[in-house]
């Protein structure tokens, strides 16, 4: 009788417990804001994470895309919040180390082509919210995406801390109090989430940046990213500031550039989509970053003329194995006169074509433009292979094609060789360290490693003691 009379008393109890611990457990881990996923998505298109890390099928984040390097191909990771395939049991901590370190929760070093150090400068409220846009925003992919496998010794990831040591920056970003905010902003996205420096600064035998040529130009594989300084002949400094918007954010600046290759991904994802005040503050800082000249007596942008020698043309033009390839493959959309049309760019006043090398022209004859912006798509075929991996031109056509643009529309100075074309075919030139593979080159390149490291260990050290 008495177990009866107590259970309607306990019962109520019971429950009201219960619904306080969970009152309690909710109180202890809040649902992520809203507002914080939308701002890390933001972030993420920024950094221009899914360029990289969409898979070929076009899942979002779920990697197995093959990015070329001087060292070999390497694979993107699946970064959805998967547990099996991806980051999906990575702490804030773990996920904060793998964006500013390169070191993923297995404590496994990753290659530079995730930039990392760029990503070291990111504030820890951004990594707060792109932590939360990856593990509440994108959505969950199971499938493995493949491994990287580089040819020995670049598989040995152990080498990379070494490499860090002597080029990587864990300092985080640092707003300069004697600057503008838009101009600290437009430093923040350049250096940090945009990462330009990556492509933009020429990098030395051992793959470390150039920090004295900031955004003076390098080699991105078969592409050339160019001088992006207030220069006026080598850089951007006659280019205005609706110029450089108008690119930025649709790839097309008429008489200036059209973007292919790794620029043209990184509108289409990423830059198009940024607000138009962080546009104006990229624009703002590279206007006062110091300006890095070249011997060039004329900005690339002004190279060539719609007129040109008219009378030699038509004299040579016969006899002329690029002008044949031109007027048979390229003319029907530049125009025989190289003046373009409402899609197609002119062919002179073109960064391209009146660059200081003719890597980006090659590699666009070889690989064609594709981008889409602002919903319309941009398209010219590449003449390297077709479909079924035949070449469309040969490294001599190329190579004559482009000396008749060269020499009709843009720097004179130049001349292409079948080497030339067979080379940026082949990935671009390779950095001396890409040539250090087989045991003596590598024993070599260890011990100067090691001896670097040791004269900065000590430099270092010497300094800190100095500064104490």
């Amino acid at each position: 009788m008495k177990a009866k009379k107590v259970r309607p008393v306990i019962l109520p109890f019971t429950l009201s417990l219960l619904i306080v611990l969970t009152q309690c457990a909710f109180a202890q881990e809040p649902l992520p804001s809203t507002q914080l996923i939308k701002k890390g998505e933001y972030l993420a298109i920024a950094a221009d994470c899914n360029a990289c890390h969409q898979s070929p099928e076009g899942h979002a984040m779920a990697g197995g895309r093959v990015i070329a390097s001087p060292l070999g191909n390497i694979v993107a990771s699946n970064i959805t919040p998967s547990s099996r395939a991806g980051i999906g049991d990575y702490t804030q901590a773990e996920f904060a180390r793998t964006l500013r370190q390169g070191i993923n929760r297995q404590g496994t070093h990753l290659y530079p082509a995730m930039p990392y150090t760029a990503y070291a400068k990111l504030t820890d409220e951004d990594i707060h919210s792109l932590y939360l846009y990856f593990m509440h925003g994108v959505n969950a992919d199971d499938r493995v995406a493949p491994a990287t496998h580089l040819p020995f010794p670049f598989n040995l990831r152990v080498m990379m801390s070494v490499w860090n040591q002597l080029f990587a920056d864990s300092q985080k970003f640092t707003p300069n109090p004697n600057t503008s905010f838009q101009v600290n902003r437009g430093d923040y996205l350049v250096n940090a989430l945009a990462h330009c420096d990556t492509c933009h600064t020429p990098r030395n035998a051992l793959m470390g940046a150039k920090g004295h040529q900031f955004l003076a130009g390098g080699a991105v594989g078969n592409w050339y990213a160019p001088n992006i300084t207030p220069d006026p002949i080598a850089g951007i400094g006659n280019w205005s500031d609706e110029a450089l918007t108008q690119y930025l954010t649709t790839g097309r600046a008429p008489g200036k550039a059209q973007a292919a290759g790794p620029m043209a991904e990184a509108i289409e994802h990423s830059l198009q989509y940024l607000h138009p005040d962080d546009i104006r503050a990229i624009v703002a800082y590279l206007r006062q970053i110091p300006a890095i000249h070249s011997d060039s007596s004329i900005a690339r942008d002004q190279q060539g003329s719609p007129n040109g020698d008219e009378a030699r043309y038509r004299a040579e033009k016969e006899v002329d194995a690029g002008w044949q390839i031109y007027a048979s493959t390229c003319a029907n959309c530049h125009q025989p006169d190289g003046s373009g049309n409402t899609f197609y760019p002119a062919l002179y006043h073109n960064t391209a074509t009146g660059a200081e090398n003719a890597d980006n022209l090659i590699s666009v004859i070889l690989n064609g433009v594709h981008r889409e912006t602002q919903g319309q798509p941009v398209a010219m075929p590449g003449f390297g292979q077709d479909a079924l991996k035949t070449d469309r031109l040969t490294d001599q056509q190329i190579a004559d094609v482009s000396n008749y643009v060269l020499k009709r529309f843009g720097n004179t100075q130049l001349r292409v060789t079948a080497q030339d074309v067979l080379q940026q075919r082949q990935g671009g030139k390779k950095p001396l360290i890409a040539h250090l593979t087989g045991p003596l080159p590598v024993v070599v390149l260890v011990g100067i490693i090691i001896l670097i490291a040791l004269r900065f260990y000590f430099w270092r050290k010497k300094r800190v003691h100095h500064d104490s």
